[in-house]
């Protein structure tokens, strides 16, 4: 497998200071400065101090109840939803509740296996940056190639670009 980079629509990002935490990895051991990315659990079993937008974010699982972090949305700067497989769609619902439901303003970053044919869906639900690892959607990124269709049925939390109508819809 290759290196894991993170992509937001300006390009890769080289500086990026989170890091998801271990799970046998103390929190106090870590440097007081790290911005840790952390599972839902620890997250909530954290003591309040510890809660600081600018140190701690949250990594929901695809089975994690997003409707736990409400209380806490607005001292979180980041929240991490997992894809474990292509076929593993669940984190699309997290993200698409966390914009449209309970109006999460900060960063939604995809983790997992993203590729590059998802990133559109993932953009228009609301993920704004992506851990990147697979080779081709790498390559993809870098030379700026999404793929996409311009016109789409459903509503989402980022509408697509304006491509003119459909010929054989009639407005009532």
């Amino acid at each position: 497998m290759s290196e894991t980079r993170l992509w937001k629509s300006t390009g890769f990002v080289s500086d990026d200071a989170w890091r998801v935490i271990a799970d046998d990895e103390s929190v106090e051991s870590s440097e007081t400065n790290a911005r840790l990315i952390l599972p839902l659990d620890r997250y909530l079993d954290l003591p309040q101090e510890h809660r600081r937008p600018e140190r701690a974010g949250v990594l929901l699982a695809p089975a994690d109840d997003v409707a736990r972090l409400e209380p806490h949305l607005a001292n979180i700067a980041l929240i991490a939803v997992t894809f474990p497989a292509f076929s593993d769609g669940r984190a699309y619902s997290q993200a698409s509740l966390l914009r449209a439901r309970y109006s999460f303003e900060g960063e939604i970053r995809a983790t997992g296996d993203v590729l590059i044919d998802q990133v559109p869906l993932m953009l228009r639900c609301g993920i704004d940056s992506f851990a990147v690892s697979n080779p081709t959607a790498l390559k993809r990124l870098g030379e700026d190639r999404l793929p996409g269709i311009d016109s789409y049925y459903q509503p989402a939390t980022k509408p697509a670009r304006q491509t003119g109508g459909y010929s054989w819809r009639h407005a009532s």
